[in-house]
């Protein structure tokens, strides 16, 4: 047999040791493979390898966070009860002056002397405004208030009816100043019923405009992000 000539030999080794090489590369994965591969693997389904939500899922929740942000200004409870029984009151008040003022065998309950007079107010010029009956006006003016300041009608957003609320007791109040000025100086007597009235009043004023100031029974303002 022949011999095979060293540089042959060598050649054919070398030849070997890249077909090895080869198929070694190819049975099992590359360093770059390997380093790529558990940080694909790590990265969540849904997002990004920092943990952050891909944008997908951003878009998605941001639908329920600007509905939760449109949801009304409701005032606290505290608040609701406090505005609605006030209302009552003044409505309770209202109706009794009011069949006062047309059933003359109804005796108002309270004290007749110089000072305090309930019988010379109610019966006095003053008591008519606009030709109609004061008490008849405080009615329907309570009647209005018991309706918006109930519970109910806080958690109402419509404009309209909040501003119809606020305009009210400006115009409440404004005659309630005009009512006291009459007893003071035109009448020269005080009615205990209509100052428990005016007390009422004030109180509502103050409790609805600061209200309306904290945003009360509106909706709020969607924020972009």
């Amino acid at each position: 047999m022949a011999a095979r000539k060293p540089g042959t030999t060598a050649r054919s080794a070398g030849g070997g040791t890249k077909s090895r090489d080869k198929g070694t590369r190819g049975g099992r994965p590359e360093a770059s493979a390997t380093a790529t591969g558990p940080q694909q693997g790590n990265r969540p389904s849904g997002g990004r390898g920092n943990g952050r939500p891909s944008p997908g899922t951003r878009t998605a929740a941001a639908p329920v966070k600007a509905a939760a942000e449109e949801q009304p200004a409701a005032p606290p409870l505290w608040f609701q009860l406090t505005t609605w029984i006030l209302s009552l009151g003044g409505l309770a008040v209202s109706i009794y002056l009011t069949i006062a003022h047309f059933n003359t065998s109804v005796t108002l309950a309270c004290p007749a002397t110089s000072t305090v007079n309930c019988e010379k107010v109610t019966t006095s010029p003053q008591s008519y405004a606009f030709g109609i009956p004061v008490a008849v006006l405080g009615l329907a003016f309570y009647v209005f208030l018991a309706v918006v300041n109930s519970p109910w009608a806080w958690r109402i957003t419509w404009p309209p009816l909040r501003w119809a609320r606020v305009g009210s007791m400006v115009v409440g109040i404004l005659f309630v100043l005009y009512l006291i000025y009459a007893e003071l100086f035109s009448i020269g007597a005080i009615c205990l019923w209509c100052t428990s009235v005016h007390v009422i009043t004030f109180a509502l004023f103050v409790l609805i405009v600061f209200g309306a100031a904290a945003g009360y029974g509106a909706a709020k303002a969607p924020t972009r992000a």
